[in-house]
Order: structure tokens, then sequence, then C-alpha cells
């Protein structure tokens, strides 16, 4: 499932290297530097780990994907738009919510968002929809397009 994943970021224009990571991260086997995403298979946990970590360099700007060193920082926007990128990114691939969603992840508030992404209750679209990265139900009846969490574009 990682080079799944991993495929699906490259296609997006993402750069994903697979190394060992020697330093301690906050996401086990996740590292970004300067906005390529160093993955170690030995380390990873949780694959879906990647998609969301992704989803936090998509939503910024490629200026300050490179400047990225470590990881993404805690910015809580961000971290609410990451949440509501990845799902996206999981429906698009077709993998099980509960890759991304899994019972170590969003400090035991993983149950919860799954359970608000299951419900239509999508968290931070109004924000990728102000960036122009996914249309709303209302939006994309009147554009004749498919509402999130079909995307228009994947990174900003």
């Amino acid at each position: 499932m990682p080079s799944r994943i991993a495929d699906f970021l490259t296609e997006i224009g993402f750069t994903v290297r697979w190394e060992t990571i020697e330093e301690s991260t906050r996401l086990p086997g996740i590292k970004i530097d300067r906005g390529t995403l160093v993955v170690d298979r030995t380390q990873l946990n949780y694959p879906g780990d990647l998609l969301h970590e992704a989803g936090h360099l998509a939503v910024i700007s490629a200026e300050e994907r490179e400047q990225l060193v470590g990881d993404a920082g805690t910015d809580v926007a961000r971290e609410m738009m990451a949440v509501a990128w990845s799902y996206a990114a999981l429906c698009h691939i077709g993998l099980d919510p509960a890759v991304v969603f899994h019972e170590g992840g969003y400090l035991g508030g993983s149950q919860s968002l799954l359970a608000n992404f299951r419900e239509g209750r999508f968290l931070a679209v109004p924000v990728l929809q102000w960036l122009g990265m996914t249309v709303d139900a209302k939006e994309g009846a009147e554009l004749g397009i498919e509402p999130y969490p079909k995307m228009l574009r994947w990174l900003l």
C-alpha cells in the first residue's frame, strides 16, 4: 500500500524518496526535506500518514513547500485542510478511510473524524474551495461538476 500511495503522490507532482531516516520524526517513518517526502519503510507504522503529511504540503505554496524541513508544523487551519485533502486523496485512490483515520492517529480523534466524513460533514472544505482546489455540493450543482471529495486540483 505505501507504494500505491507514493505512486499517486508522484503522479500529482510530489517527490517521494525512500531511505533510512536516522532521526526521530513526528510521524514515524516520514520526514519532509525541502518539499520532498522522505519515507523509511522500516519505521512507517501507518501508510495513511503519508497521505496526511502530503496533505499538509498540498495546501501551501510551492515556495513554502521548498522551505520545509522535518515536518509540516502544527498550524491548526493547515491541519484541518490536510485532513480534508487526505480524505479526498484516499477516495480518489480507492482506499478505505481507516487507512488514514487509523486508531493511532489524530490524538485519539480518528473515529470522530471518520464518522464526520462518512456522514457528509466535510471539515475544512470551504477553505479548500476558497483556494480553488474543490467545490461544495451547491457550487458543483451550479457548475455541473462533481463536488468534494473530487478535487479540481491537488496542489495549491
